[in-house]
């Protein structure tokens, strides 16, 4: 409801403070309920992915999920009468975002996680947040306030608790840890662009872009490469069906809407606590050990993500 003061002549003259309060709240109410559903659709994103490229090349499979999503988000696209039309000015952003935030991800996490187990896979792919909040201050010139850098620590401490103890990982599969480090620095940096350079674009404009161009270069190299027969389990196509629809179409445009209403390294971020979620799962689904080490961390990334996103909001 808008708050009124009648001026000197009886008029009515609106005051914007209580409005702009109240949507300040919304916003933050809105972006805490989209990280609780990235967070479970990207943690459980990881131990599907394991199973289906355990069945199925990592190109093939990689194909399938960028071009199945970006026809599954331009068709809800094309539903509301939306225009695929971005500004001419803004396609180098546009092709840089599709190199570190598609190729980049998709095919380093992919091959990655065939080298190692899918909850540590996760653990080191998800430093991203230390590495955006880097570039955030080096090229958006965000400042690392002590907020973000309390919140910050605590995750990053929370996943330093898990990957701890399995530093033998890095002996028995250098490779598989360079590819997710590679894939948590190549995010880190799209997310950036993305904040920075790709603002007033929809995430869901921005999604079939990055999605469906992102195939283009994979396509002819995956027809060269890949004998696949097409022959999976059951288990492979239903985890193949929940990478395509829940971490392709609707986790990338929650994602891309949390980057619309938060600071880049904010968002980044409020990602922490994805790999608490994919160890969990991947301990349930794929009987990856899991134990005290686990909840230590859950508290960290937890305690982390209150002090990014819900203090801020309980001190306004």
């Amino acid at each position: 409801m808008r708050h009124e003061t009648t001026g000197q002549l009886g008029g009515v003259r609106p005051t914007s403070k209580p409005d702009t309060a109240s949507e300040t709240a919304r916003g933050g109410v809105l972006a805490i309920m989209l990280v609780i559903v990235l967070t479970l659709l990207w943690g459980a994103n990881f131990p599907a992915i394991k199973v289906t490229v355990a069945e199925m090349p990592v190109l093939t499979f990689r194909v399938i999920c960028l071009v199945g999503g970006a026809a599954g988000v331009a068709a809800m696209a094309v539903a509301r009468g939306w225009s695929f039309a971005i500004p001419r000015r803004k396609w180098a952003w546009v092709l840089t975002a599709i190199v570190f935030n598609t190729l980049g991800w998709n095919l380093l996490t992919a091959y990655g996680l065939t080298m190692m187990p899918a909850g540590r896979g996760a653990i080191i792919a998800y430093t991203m947040p230390f590495w955006a909040v880097v570039f955030a201050a080096l090229v958006l010139g965000e400042p690392i306030s002590r907020t973000k850098l309390a919140g910050l620590v605590l995750g990053i401490g929370g996943l330093a608790t898990l990957i701890g103890p399995d530093l033998a990982v890095f002996h028995r599969s250098p490779l598989g840890v360079v590819l997710m480090l590679g894939a948590a620095l190549s995010w880190g940096l799209g997310t950036v662009v993305i904040k920075g350079r790709l603002q007033g674009i929809s995430p869901w404009i921005l999604t079939v872009w990055l999605l469906g161009a992102g195939a283009i270069p994979i396509i002819p190299i995956a027809f060269a490469v890949d004998d696949f027969d097409w022959r999976m389990s059951v288990d492979a196509w239903l985890a193949l069906g929940f990478v395509l629809i829940g971490g392709m179409i609707l986790a990338h445009v929650i994602w891309f809407s949390i980057v619309r209403i938060l600071p880049a390294s904010i968002a980044s971020i409020s990602t922490l606590a994805i790999p608490v979620v994919g160890v969990t799962l991947s301990a349930l689904i794929l009987g990856e050990p899991v134990g005290v080490l686990e909840l230590a961390a859950l508290c960290l990334v937890v305690a982390g993500l209150f002090v990014v996103l819900v203090l801020p909001a309980l001190r306004r």
